[in-house]
């Protein structure tokens, strides 16, 4: 006997992004009046300058459906044109029920297949392989994915090196059918081995080995990206936009030099959302790019490439075709 086997289309495409963040900025200043730091401190060795938190009762839930509710506006499409829901995060208070669930019915989508993903500060890009993959496959016709993560709620307040650098936001991006193929083949991988770099410490707060965590950004994802830049078949020189996770802006700078010394273009764009918005691991890379394209700094058709990493230590990275 052989069974019936769904098939799709060929190819996808991100059709709109979305993104929200809380109201509440905190400046280094502010953060220097409870913790031993200062502004200088701060940009000198992450970068940030502001990052936003989150009220009390605002929760991962709700900030994802903002954040869904504007890719979809965006992509001009109505929740019934999306039969699945992916949230991506790491810092839901509880792990049932899930968040994608929640989010699906506040938005609209009803009967959603609804599950959360949690490959931490690389939850984006692994969302948006699993969708682009469910749609290929014939599993589902067009997929909300989103990034929302409430950091606040799992960082000591006065540990600097954590309390300066995570913030809380959400980023969404909705996925579908495209004539085009116009998200790239993920690369995608783990570091089991080296999961005590970052971690829940006392199953409470948010710990990380800081200059081991930068070692490992530092010399292990630039790799990673030009392997995703192989499996979509383009050169460096192809990049227009490179927006890795959000994690420090040294970090980023650094990859950025990585790629360069690769071929890239001296004028590729190299998102810094960091400043601004801190670390919101998932929400990062999704909320770079719409923050980017608001400003005008990106336009739709240009190539980016994407590479998130965090803990676990999970990575993964692709290139898409910005809406």
């Amino acid at each position: 006997m052989t069974l019936r086997q769904n098939t799709g289309p060929a190819a996808t495409a991100i059709l709109g992004l979305g993104s929200t963040q809380p109201d509440r900025v905190v400046t280094n200043d502010e953060l220097s009046e409870i913790m031993d730091t200062n502004d200088k401190w701060i940009r000198d060795r992450v970068g940030i300058v502001e990052r936003r938190f989150a009220a009390d009762e605002q929760t991962v839930a709700d900030m994802a459906v903002v954040a869904g509710s504007k890719a979809l506006a965006d992509a001009g499409m109505s929740p019934t044109d999306v039969d699945t829901v992916i949230v991506a995060n790491c810092t839901s208070k509880a792990p049932i029920p899930n968040a994608a669930a929640q989010v699906a019915d506040r938005i609209g989508v009803k009967a959603a297949a609804a599950f959360d993903l949690n490959a931490a500060c690389a939850g984006f890009c692994y969302s948006l392989a699993t969708a682009s993959d469910m749609i290929r496959s014939g599993s589902s016709k067009g997929v909300l994915v989103i990034g929302s993560e409430k950091l606040t709620d799992v960082v000591d307040p006065v540990d600097r090196s954590t309390a300066i650098i995570f913030a809380d936001a959400a980023g969404a991006a909705v996925v579908g059918p495209s004539d085009d193929a116009k998200i790239g083949p993920v690369t995608w991988g783990s570091a089991g081995d080296q999961v005590d770099m970052i971690y829940m410490r006392e199953g409470k707060y948010i710990f990380q080995e800081g200059q081991s965590v930068f070692r490992w950004a530092t010399t292990k994802i630039a790799p990673v990206a030009m392997k995703a830049l192989e499996l979509a078949g383009i050169e460096p020189s192809d990049v227009d936009v490179l927006v890795p996770h959000q994690a420090n802006l040294r970090i980023v700078e650094a990859i950025a030099k990585r790629l360069r010394a690769k071929g890239a273009r001296e004028d590729m764009i190299v998102a810094d959302d960091i400043v601004h918005s801190g670390n919101t691991s998932s929400a990062s890379i999704p909320m770079a790019l719409d923050h980017m394209r608001s400003a005008g700094t990106v336009h739709s058709g240009q190539v980016a490439l994407i590479v998130g990493f965090g803990a676990g230590l999970s990575y993964a990275g692709q290139v898409v075709i910005l809406p």
